[in-house]
């Protein structure tokens, strides 16, 4: 593990330990066997040092989770060292298969289709080369340079690819991954940070008031109760107008009290018995902790997607625009779906029964999901969520 943490460590510095600095300023490179031993030594000791430091506090975390008996953390967090694992592999296969790879010519009109940019005449691509380079490849462009130089390839034919666009792609393959595990961080961090409003819920439920106002037999009308209030109105019937209510709703409601409450009561009511003493806010806490161990990774279908758009991001296509709309499209979608759902729940309470004993009874079951399958909304999610990084790195 800490070899393949260095590999990764190692797509940071572009492989400064294997080839020489080159001189901008220079036609020629200085190999290993001319650089000062203490300038090797002291980048092997900072890259090692940084590799061991990083393997160290992921193997802390991991037991400070399994003391704590986070089950699904911790597989998250094998999920992050299976990442840096994979990203180890890319660096060592890229580091020493650019060469070869560098030799490959095609013919120029091959070489010419599918451009994601405009080509540009030698002299003005030159002069304005400072103009077009990205933030995010800011590193030193002089990586092997010498062996880009060194290939040639016959009259008609030019390089299939070059070292230094090689290393452009090691670079955005390594942020695209890391950029991914924060994301997940960060998103699994604000759910934290929301499901601390429901501790307060949660901890109602113990008081007399509660019980009082929540007395199982006490009659209500069922369109008088806070749930079916809140989730329906006079446009509910409409189709149009009930999905066009849905989508504008997710933009200024999220989990009310009386949503907290109603769904903890029917969650409670089908797999417990009526007025246990449950804790349905660490219930939803390690739910939490479970989907985060699938958000985090990245799946071979993600990979196939950045292949895709990589593919696909040729001038004048628009790739960009839809690389950056489409995880917005899938977002709004997931987010008018969730209030679809509990709009249905409370108009079949509402349809159901004119009068309620207690609290609203809300029956939840896959087929309000699409395709029966409620995974298939978190799946939408992490697709959107690597999508989004993809745009954010394509476009530095």
């Amino acid at each position: 593990m800490k070899v393949l943490l260095g590999l990764s460590v190692w797509t940071v510095y572009g492989g400064v330990v294997v080839v020489g600095a080159a001189s901008e300023s220079s036609d020629t490179t200085r190999k290993l066997d001319q650089t000062p031993t203490w300038a090797v030594a002291g980048i092997c000791a900072v890259i090692i040092i940084i590799s061991i430091l990083l393997e160290k506090i992921l193997h802390k975390v991991g037991t400070w989770f399994t003391e704590k008996h986070k089950k699904a953390l911790f597989e998250a967090l094998e999920k992050v060292k299976a990442e840096l694992m994979i990203l180890g592999f890319i660096s060592l296969l890229l580091t020493f298969g650019q060469s070869y790879i560098a030799k490959i010519c095609v013919p120029q009109d091959v070489a010419g289709t599918m451009l994601p940019c405009k080509k540009e005449g030698s002299e003005k691509s030159s002069s304005t080369e400072g103009e077009h380079r990205r933030a995010l490849l800011w590193f030193d462009r002089r990586f092997l340079a010498g062996a880009e130089s060194a290939v040639k390839c016959k009259d008609g034919y030019e390089q299939l690819i070059t070292v230094e666009g090689l290393h452009q792609l090691h670079i955005l393959i390594f942020f695209l991954a890391i950029f991914h595990v924060l994301f997940s961080v960060i998103t699994m961090t604000l759910g934290r940070l929301k499901s601390r409003a429901w501790k307060r819920w949660e901890l109602e439920t113990l008081s007399h008031d509660y019980e009082f106002s929540n007395d199982p037999s006490r009659f209500r009308l069922a369109h008088e109760t806070s749930f079916v209030r809140a989730h329906t109105s006079f446009w509910s019937r409409i189709p149009f107008f009930f999905h066009i209510g849905c989508f504008f709703q997710q933009f200024f409601s999220s989990v009310s009290r009386s949503d907290y409450l109603t769904l903890r009561n029917g969650f409670i009511t089908v797999h417990l018995a009526p007025g246990s003493k449950f804790n349905f806010r660490k219930y939803l806490k390690r739910s939490l902790e479970d989907d985060f161990k699938l958000v985090v990774g990245v799946s071979p279908v993600l990979w196939a997607s950045f292949v895709i758009f990589l593919l696909l991001n040729v001038n004048g296509w628009q790739s960009l625009f839809w690389a950056s709309i489409i995880p917005v499209i899938i977002i709004l979608a997931v987010g008018t779906k969730l209030q679809v759902i509990m709009m249905k729940m409370a108009l079949e309470i509402k349809d159901r029964h004119a009068v309620v004993q207690g609290m609203p009874l809300v029956q939840g079951s896959d087929r309000y999901f699409w395709f029966g399958r409620p995974q298939l909304l978190l799946h939408l999610i992490h697709f959107a969520l690597f999508q989004v990084q993809y745009g954010v790195l394509h476009r530095y």
